[in-house]
């Protein structure tokens, strides 16, 4: 079934020159479309080539098109891709055609619109789509292929499975009590809410994974002045991105890189040194470290090898934990074979950002402490996004306070109320909440109208 009746076209690719273009039409016109430009009937899921003539009868350009006859196609819609030249110009020629022909320019997102309207996909898996887009390293590019298959999908169907079992049961006690039913088990009830609750809580906290895959894992270079932290930012990065200078303090405000290592994107940045003694440019910019610190995921806290080992200042120190820092001790080109290195509680690299001795060595040590990030619920791999975590966070507030009336024997109508809510709340995920499954299920589990 389709939900909007006309037909939509738009380009499908970059613009910009390239070797192939692709405009793409999707509704009702389409087998008409094929008909009168290429002088063919549709032959679905078949590629063919041809000239493509205008409504002038002008040649634009030979190309290649494809049908998609609905119900099995990416919009559940006719839809009609035609491949062209990449020149920017003939692509523009052949959608101002189409449009000519009675198609209308498609909306932002439209196409994934109407395949989440006509049933191909949930809301998660259309979100999906624009997560595989701007994927920026292999975890994210895999984690949303998962979700682009319904890996979010089947939790939130887990999830309403359990919630509509519960909601049966309380709204059968209020909507049928003269019915043959078993008297209202609330310790059963609470036992359900409470497992609900704890597996809503373990899809909530996917989200700051999340968060990682689509901006990259916040990664603080921190350290006293003249440690290195620009040089291996530098030798991270692959160019010089910041100003390396022996006098110390020349970093006086964070610097920010994306980069790859390994399958994971980090977020790199370069802070101000933390001086014991800072003038007040530099307290300034010491401020701002401890700024970023606040939301880090990982520390890269570079020493210098041929120097005590420094202290922190205790906003910065707290921070720091075995599970969060690597110890990054610098300058060991340096260093003599007799030279001992002091031990802090944390995993430590010994490296040289001047030669780049050991810089394999860190990045294993990052990679590995990436892998620590991922969250699985169940065998999938899942990364809610903000607007899922709203609506879980929404859902787990309303399971509380179900439960909280029950516990006080408040009226079942009122925990009935919070649990809808919930329902409400999970269907905004997936956008598919069905309330006559609520019935279906209570009259298949208790047999009513027998």
């Amino acid at each position: 079934m389709s939900f909007v009746p006309d037909t939509i076209a738009a380009l499908a690719t970059t613009a910009g020159t390239s070797a192939i273009a692709v405009v793409r039409a999707s509704g009702p016109q389409v087998p008409d479309l094929v008909r009168t430009i290429f002088q063919e009937e549709p032959i679905p899921r078949q590629a063919r080539h041809a000239d493509y003539k205008d409504r002038r009868n002008e040649l634009v350009d030979d190309v290649l098109y494809t049908c998609f006859v609905a119900p099995q196609s990416f919009t559940g819609e006719d839809t009609l891709e035609i491949s062209c030249h990449g020149n920017p110009f003939i692509a523009q020629k052949i959608l101002e055609d189409l449009l000519a022909r009675g198609c209308r320019p498609a909306e932002a997102g439209e196409f994934s619109k109407r395949a989440f309207l006509n049933g191909r996909m949930d809301l998660s898996q259309a979100e999906a789509v624009m997560d595989l887009i701007h994927a920026r390293s292999d975890r994210a590019l895999a984690v949303a292929n998962q979700q682009l298959r319904g890996a979010l999908g089947r939790q939130m169907e887990s999830l309403i499975a359990q919630l509509i079992n519960i909601l049966a049961m309380v709204e059968a006690y209020i909507d049928f009590p003269e019915e043959d039913l078993p008297a209202e088990d609330r310790d059963l009830v609470l036992r359900q809410i409470e497992m609900l609750q704890g597996d809503t809580k373990r899809l909530l906290a996917t989200s700051h994974y999340g968060a990682i895959l689509r901006e990259g894992i916040k990664t603080v270079i921190i350290g006293e002045p003249n440690a290195g932290k620009s040089s291996l930012l530098n030798f991270l990065v692959g160019k010089d991105r910041a100003l390396v200078s022996a006098e110390p303090g020349t970093t006086r405000d964070y610097l920010e890189e994306l980069i790859l290592i390994g399958p994971h994107a980090l977020r790199l940045i370069d802070t101000a040194g933390l001086n014991p003694t800072p003038t007040t440019i530099e307290e300034r910019g010491i401020a701002k470290t401890i700024e970023q610190a606040a939301e880090a995921d990982l520390f890269l806290w570079v020493i210098d090898a041929t120097r005590p080992l420094p202290r922190l200042p205790a906003s910065a120190a707290n921070r720091l934990n075995r599970d969060n820092t690597i110890a990054v001790f610098n300058k060991a080109d340096l260093l003599d074979g007799s030279s001992k290195l002091a031990s802090p509680p944390f995993p430590v690299v010994t490296v040289s950002a001047l030669t780049g001795l050991g810089i394999d060595t860190l990045k294993e040590a990052i990679i590995a402490h990436a892998a620590t990030l991922q969250t699985t619920v169940g065998s999938d791999v899942i990364a809610i996004n903000a607007r899922h975590a709203h609506a879980l966070d929404e859902a787990k507030t309303c399971l509380i306070s179900a439960a909280q009336k029950l516990i006080e024997g408040v009226s079942t109508e009122l925990a009935a109320s919070d649990l809808r809510g919930a329902l409400h709340a999970f269907g905004e995920i997936s956008g598919k909440v069905d309330n006559e499954k609520i019935l279906d299920k209570l009259f298949q589990s208790f047999c009513i109208g027998k």
